[in-house]
């Protein structure tokens, strides 16, 4: 038996809660995933995981081992990345969480970037809105708005992402001047549900002051890409990532209404999981990536 094979099976299996996901993340088949589960339980002379039809779960001493010998595995295939750095290349495979408006704007330009300067290394960069568990779903980092929890976390801080209002100067010159908070509520608005909330509000900012306006969307939507497309078109006006739109307010195709006031900022992190080493790959696109993100306009250390 090869116990450094059964013991990454029996991690994964644990981690994902089921056979035939651990085989998929392994690039194995699921009989040789089961094959190496039943040679560790024989090698230990103990059960190790309770299988359902539904659910696979570790024994209380099959907990005991994973919480043992995962930080092991963890360690051992760190140092061995490390040595194969140390011998003139970074590599590996390297799994990256992130939500898909600043994903494909900005985060996909800085991958690729890296991998010209690190060829060996591959990436899956996964793009959508929602929150991932970074040890179950077997990612090496996420990229995050919102102040993550949970103690199995390192958190990186990236800065505040800005959002402002912004329209086309063609549905300015029918709306005509925008100039209090109060003539929003007769606007025709696009929004993602972060920017307006439930009770389709609006909360502006300026300084200590917080004005509150009662808005109606006339479009909400999830998609970084029809939210700008809509901005552009100019049948509407809306609050908006500035990050998103910096390259369109530079040019003239979209303009700041009310620049005075900002709409709620969210805080942005960069976050990997405390229970494994962080590989060199890791390490070196972490030190590549963070700088670049801090520098995107639109991103702000301070609110």
């Amino acid at each position: 038996m090869d116990l450094a094979l059964a013991l990454r099976a029996f991690l994964r299996t644990v981690e994902r809660s089921s056979l035939s996901a651990a085989a998929r993340d392994l690039g194995v088949s699921q009989p040789a995933v089961s094959k190496h589960l039943r040679n560790l339980e024989a090698h230990v002379g103990t059960r190790l995981l309770e299988r359902s039809a539904r659910l696979v779960r570790p024994t209380p001493q099959g907990q005991r081992l994973y919480e043992a010998s995962q930080p092991a595995l963890a360690a051992i295939d760190a140092a061995l990345e490390d040595a194969r750095t140390e011998g003139g290349s970074v590599e590996g495979r390297l799994r990256l969480h992130a939500p898909s408006c600043i994903g494909v704007k900005h985060l996909h330009p800085i991958v690729t970037a890296f991998q010209a300067e690190h060829p060996r290394v591959t990436v899956d960069l996964v793009l959508e809105d929602r929150v991932i568990d970074l040890v179950h779903e077997d990612y090496d980092l996420a990229l995050r708005y919102g102040r993550p929890e949970g103690q199995d976390l390192v958190v990186r801080r990236l800065g505040w992402v800005r959002r402002i209002l912004v329209a086309a100067p063609a549905y300015l010159a029918r709306a005509g001047g925008i100039e209090t908070p109060e003539q929003l509520a007769v606007c025709d608005l696009v929004a993602t549900r972060a920017a307006v909330d439930a009770r389709s509000a609006l909360i502006l900012h300026r300084g200590r002051e917080t004005v509150t306006v009662p808005v109606q969307p006339v479009l909400r939507t999830n998609s970084a890409e029809v939210l700008v497309a809509t901005l552009l078109a100019g049948r509407v006006m809306g609050p908006v990532q500035h990050l998103l739109i910096a390259d369109h307010l530079a040019a003239g195709r979209l303009v700041r209404v009310l620049p005075d006031y900002e709409v709620r900022s969210t805080e942005a992190y960069l976050v990997y999981p405390s229970v494994r080493h962080m590989r060199p790959a890791v390490r070196a696109f972490t030190d590549f990536a963070v700088p670049r993100i801090r520098a995107v306009e639109g991103m702000q250390a301070n609110v």
